[in-house]
């Protein structure tokens, strides 16, 4: 399959994900009604549904009532191409291919849900920890991510334990899982208590994302996003602060900065990760 396909069906999906992150949060159908403009209701005609394509003939703007069209709309749909293109090009025809490809999708959805509405729906972390668990045992955590069911390989061997490779695989996505929403929960618990104030920092939807992220990638590759994703908004939420004071009450959206995070994961953490265990000496 040529990368011109893939773009396509990346087009393609990115235009359904953009129905799931209308949708969703408020708990719509992501089937019926047909798709609409959100101001004057009125259904949109096919030809005006082609991704990326229509937004630019019609010049960002509803055909009926002008109203304009939100710029996220091709922006998620090429921000679906270009990942499934990368996600290609690194896994080629494979089944490693397809996880990754429905991983990624799975966090665009978070990541656009949580920048709009502040809310990372269930209806798509849950779902999304059962795949997680599901394809561990069909697509091997050691076979397709190389590093991540190591811990929980090197500590059944030390007990002369040697699990097929399916249950182990199993195992490092269920240590994943705990690390990333056990250890996000306990953080979110202190700094709940922390000096009386009862004020939330974490939201129990950012849990259940680093849940479905550590059923997908494993322990290690799992505190990389949690560490890449809390640098990153840090970062860019003291920037936006030292040019705007006002936003120091601004809720930023955690879970956006994570999911970008797990994204860069998928196609980049195994090497990023290989690359610090030589420097440290380990490998």
């Amino acid at each position: 399959m040529s990368y011109f396909m893939i773009a396509l069906f990346g087009l393609v999906f990115g235009s359904f994900l953009n129905v799931c992150i209308a949708r969703l949060p408020a708990g719509e159908s992501i089937v019926r009604p047909r798709s609409h403009c959100p101001r004057c209701g009125h259904p949109i005609r096919w030809y005006d549904n082609i991704p990326v394509l229509s937004y630019a003939l019609l010049g960002g703007r509803c055909r009926d009532c002008r109203a304009r069209i939100s710029p996220l709309y091709p922006l998620v749909e090429l921000l679906t191409a270009s990942f499934l293109v990368l996600d290609y090009a690194l896994n080629g025809p494979t089944l490693e291919f397809v996880k990754a490809a429905g991983f990624g999708m799975l966090l665009l959805v978070l990541i656009f849900t949580d920048l709009l509405d502040r809310r990372i729906p269930h209806v798509v972390t849950i779902p999304g920890i059962v795949l997680g668990l599901l394809l561990s045992v069909v697509l091997p955590l050691l076979k397709g991510q190389g590093v991540d069911a190591r811990p929980v390989d090197w500590i059944l061997r030390r007990w002369e334990m040697y699990p097929a490779p399916g249950f182990l695989s199993l195992l490092g996505s269920l240590t994943g899982a705990l690390v990333g929403g056990g250890l996000f929960y306990a953080i979110g618990e202190a700094f709940y208590h922390v000096g009386g104030r009862k004020k939330e920092y974490l939201g129990f939807g950012d849990v259940m994302l680093m849940l479905m992220v550590g059923t997908f990638l494993g322990a290690p590759l799992t505190l990389m996003t949690m560490l890449l994703g809390s640098l990153g908004g840090s970062v860019l939420a003291l920037i936006a602060i030292r040019a705007k004071p006002e936003l120091r009450e601004y809720q930023w959206p955690y879970g956006s900065f994570l999911g970008a995070a797990g994204l860069y994961v998928i196609l980049g953490g195994k090497a990023l990760l290989e690359a610090y265990l030589r420097w440290s000496g380990v490998r």
